[in-house]
């Protein structure tokens, strides 16, 4: 089980942090990496060519601008990309939004753009494989459920 949180640039690496954070909640192994699609594209590659032969992993992309992180990465890759975009304002927000969200045919990202939730959207997915997990989450889902009861 893994999930690999892929950066665009070492910029990205706070964003991450918010990620690394909850997965760390329920012991998650993750490994972060500033694997840029557009100025090292080769790397991409080798990586996903080595992660393809590992099970239970679900990858988490965080890139702004032109997000072509998630598709390169979902291009190639053969388990389930979660693109989650950082953002420093409106208009920043309004551009790596929409070039996470629309991706080429047959490059499938999903596109979570709050950091927390995209590791429970990660955790969710590794949790349809693994009972212990599972059980996890629903503990999750039940707290949040008591804070909401009088």
């Amino acid at each position: 089980m893994l999930i690999p949180i892929l950066l665009g640039s070492e910029s990205d690496r706070e964003h991450a942090k918010k990620i690394t954070d909850e997965l760390d909640k329920f012991g998650i192994p993750h490994e972060v990496r500033v694997i840029s699609a557009h100025k090292v594209p080769e790397l991409c590659v080798e990586y996903i060519k080595e992660t393809n032969k590992k099970e239970d992993v679900v990858y988490i992309t965080c890139a702004g601008r032109s997000n072509g992180l998630s598709g390169v990465i979902s291009g190639s890759a053969v388990h389930p990309v979660i693109a989650c975009p950082p953002f420093s304002d409106k208009a920043d927000y309004l551009a790596n939004i929409h070039s996470s969200v629309l991706m080429p045919s047959d490059t499938p990202a999903m596109t979570v753009v709050d950091p927390k939730n995209a590791a429970l959207a990660a955790v969710k997915i590794l949790a349809l494989k693994d009972k212990n997990l599972q059980k996890k989450v629903e503990e999750r889902i039940e707290k949040v459920k008591k804070g909401f009861k009088s």
